[in-house]
């Protein structure tokens, strides 16, 4: 896709359409959004454009899953999308959502990033990386996760809360490497480690090794590449050098956005043709450029930030085994005390 398709669907961007039941018709399609208009607009105005059917969203910061518990058989929405594999979960586990049997999407995503019964489907991809102070950190003096938990950092790390579902998936996928004993003890020895009670989003952890509360911090990695957009936000994105964990191991830990289709939508046929078009080059090159997300489809190219950071190796474990330790994860964090 060349520059100006890009542009243009990203000024086609009008805002949040709301929708009713009574409101469907036989070329629209219906969808419920966690996501930002901003960020999920251009795609969906550039499938419009593609098919000629149009896309209805209501968009929400939480709120939607109950939403759709209380509508039953009667919601207008065929689709969801979300952001993390346990906003996902919590979905697909309602009874909420339906299997889509899509050789298309199959063969786009990859298996660790797809429900094994085809009930979900990530998007794009979210690494965990961590962020170190570039003049307080030495090069290679933190390699992995495990090495958070090491004494010698006791004091300067700061995270969000251990219950954020971006935390507890990364806990999860510690479980899943480690086994539960060995997590608790990682999560234990990380939060002795804290330099503060955990606080605030990802930009908020930048902004303080930027102003020395904190040497290390664990961040989604598109936080990041949107900080160094913001005038007010980049000098303390510029105080920080990038790490992505584990390289001589397993990788680093990935999350995901992703989508499914409600268990009664009232137009599948429509809403598998936007669910096809989303995995699609066009599609997974405007989420990589305009929103700095790693595309799952192979041969998608990466925005310029991204690829100054580097390839490196990504953890291939499923994230429906990394979904099935959520609760375990939550509770670990009740146990070691890490919020208080």
């Amino acid at each position: 896709m060349n520059k100006r398709v890009l542009i243009a669907a990203l000024a086609a961007s009008l805002g949040a359409t709301g929708f009713t039941a009574g409101a469907m018709a036989a070329e629209e399609v219906n969808i419920y959004s966690y996501r930002k208009p901003i960020l999920i607009e251009p795609m969906l105005n550039a499938f419009t454009e593609q098919t000629g059917i149009k896309v209805n969203a209501v968009h929400a910061e939480k709120g939607l899953l109950e939403r759709l518990k209380n509508e039953g058989r009667n919601t207008p929405a065929d689709i969801v999308l979300t952001v993390d594999i346990g906003r996902l979960a919590d979905i697909t586990g309602a009874g909420l959502t339906q299997p889509v049997e899509s050789e298309v999407i199959n063969e786009a995503i990859p298996p660790a990033f797809r429900d094994p019964q085809n009930e979900w489907f990530g998007l794009t991809a979210r690494a965990r990386i961590i962020v170190v102070s570039k003049d307080r950190v030495a090069d290679g003096e933190i390699k992995t996760y495990e090495d958070l938990a090491d004494p010698k950092f006791a004091g300067k790390i700061c995270t969000r809360s251990g219950k954020h579902p971006y935390m507890v998936a990364l806990i999860g996928s510690m479980i899943v490497a480690h086994g539960e004993d060995g997590a608790s003890e990682w999560l234990s020895g990380l939060k002795d480690n804290l330099a503060r009670k955990p606080q605030g989003n990802d930009r908020a952890q930048v902004k303080a090794i930027s102003e020395g509360v904190c040497d290390v911090a664990i961040i989604n990695h598109y936080y990041l590449a949107k900080m160094l957009q913001d005038d007010e936000q980049k000098e303390w994105a510029n105080s920080v050098r990038v790490i992505f964990p584990n390289q001589d191991d397993r990788g680093t830990h990935m999350n995901i956005s992703g989508m499914v289709m409600t268990a009664h939508a009232p137009d599948p046929d429509n809403a598998l043709k936007l669910m096809e078009f989303l995995v699609s080059d066009t599609a997974q090159e405007m989420y990589a450029q305009l929103n700095s997300e790693y595309p799952l489809r192979k041969g998608v190219a990466w925005s310029d930030q991204l690829k100054s950071w580097g390839e490196f190796k990504t953890d291939d474990v499923s994230l429906a085994d990394i979904a099935k330790e959520r609760s375990t994860a939550i509770k670990m964090v009740d146990s070691v005390g890490y919020d208080q």
